[in-house]
Parts: C-alpha cells; sequence; structure tokens
C-alpha cells in the first residue's frame, strides 16, 4: 500500500497540495501562530519522548541510533500510530517539523517508520 505523505517544515507556506497538515513536534514552533500554521492536528502524542529528543539533539552522528529507538518508542505508541493512519486513510498527510535540520528529524523518521509499518 502506497501513503499519500509528505514532510516539510512548519515555517513553509501552507499550499492545498499539502493535504491534512499534522504538526508531529512535542513543543510547538517559536513564531508560528495557530493560524499561519493551518493544521489539522498537532499529535505532540507521536513525537520522539523528551529524553529520546535531548539525547538525538539533531546530531546526524546520532542520525541511525535515533531512528532505532524512536520505531522502538512507536512501536508501542498505538494509539497516536493509529490515528495517523485514520488521517492517511482520508488521503494526503503533511508531516510538520519545526526543526531546521531537514534531513534528521523525528518526521523524516516517522514518515519512514508509517511507509515501512503500513
Amino acid at each position: 500500500m502506497s501513503l499519500d505523505i509528505a514532510v516539510k517544515r512548519v515555517y513553509e507556506a501552507p499550499e492545498n497540495s499539502d493535504g491534512q497538515r499534522v504538526l508531529v513536534d512535542r513543543v510547538w514552533p517559536r513564531g508560528v501562530s495557530k493560524a499561519d500554521a493551518a493544521l489539522a492536528l498537532w499529535l505532540k502524542e507521536i513525537a520522539p519522548s523528551d529524553e529520546l529528543r535531548k539525547w538525538f539533539g539533531h546530531d546526524p552522528e546520532r542520525w541511525a541510533e535515533f531512528q532505532k529507538r524512536y520505531r522502538a518508542e512507536l512501536d508501542r505508541n498505538e494509539d497516536a500510530v493509529a490515528q495517523l493512519r485514520g488521517l492517511l486513510g482520508e488521503g494526503k498527510v503533511t508531516l510538520l517539523y519545526g526543526a531546521h535540520d531537514e534531513a534528521h528529524n523525528n518526521a523524516v523518521a516517522l514518515m519512514g517508520y508509517l511507509q515501512t509499518h503500513a
């Protein structure tokens, strides 16, 4: 099953092609109003634990281990994952994040998890 899923920084302007926009960070991004974010949902429960987020610190050297640990957290977070899968069943979903690093962040890891656990 192919999922219609994308990843985007929350600071980028919303587009019609985004589908349902879901913020997947535990902390609200600085300088973004709720109106500007144009969210369908803020699913903070699916974000990495504070402990894991702080350990990772967006260090690319820790990326592989971060993904492994985050997947383990997601495996134990059935309700939040099911909620996101429900949205994906309705059409395109864009996962939003606030980090500067566009390649090494929880939204990218979450998209990979969803694509391999469809």
